[in-house]
């Protein structure tokens, strides 16, 4: 729904806004002469006309680096604090048909080996809204 407001009412409710968007001489107006989700590309000037449609449509979307992103059983073993855990989600893994009889032999060998910490650094809460820009 998209609700109208006259000049006025917007001024009582929002003067600062208000005085913002009237003020020609405003340092916080920035003319907008490229496009780009990547700010590093948008400082050189670019012609609309020079984009083609694909080009621009693939540059004004936000990049989700997780868009399509799949966990593997090595992204779950991070999470784990213990070996024991980490065991745990190798046998619910392999039972669920994730992971082949082989596959979990070889997690198992390294578990036992390296430890928990062996597959990397412990994947903390909110990781993935972290590595995704969300947070």
């Amino acid at each position: 729904m998209v609700m109208a407001i006259d000049k006025r009412s917007l001024k009582k409710m929002f003067p600062n806004l208000y005085r913002e968007l009237e003020d020609e001489t405003s340092e916080s107006k920035i003319s907008i002469d490229a496009v780009s989700a990547d700010a590093e590309v948008a400082k050189e000037p670019v012609e609309i006309e020079d984009v083609s449609e694909e080009e621009f449509l693939k540059l004004s979307k936000p990049v989700d680096k997780l868009q399509h992103f799949n966990p593997s059983a090595i992204d779950f073993i991070r999470r784990c604090d213990t070996d024991e855990q980490a065991q745990e989600i190798i046998v619910y893994l392999q039972k669920k048909g994730e992971l082949t009889q082989e596959q979990a032999k070889e997690l198992e060998c390294k578990l036992r080996r390296e430890g928990v910490r062996g597959f990397g650094s412990k994947k903390e809460e909110n990781y993935y809204f972290h590595e995704g820009g969300l947070c």
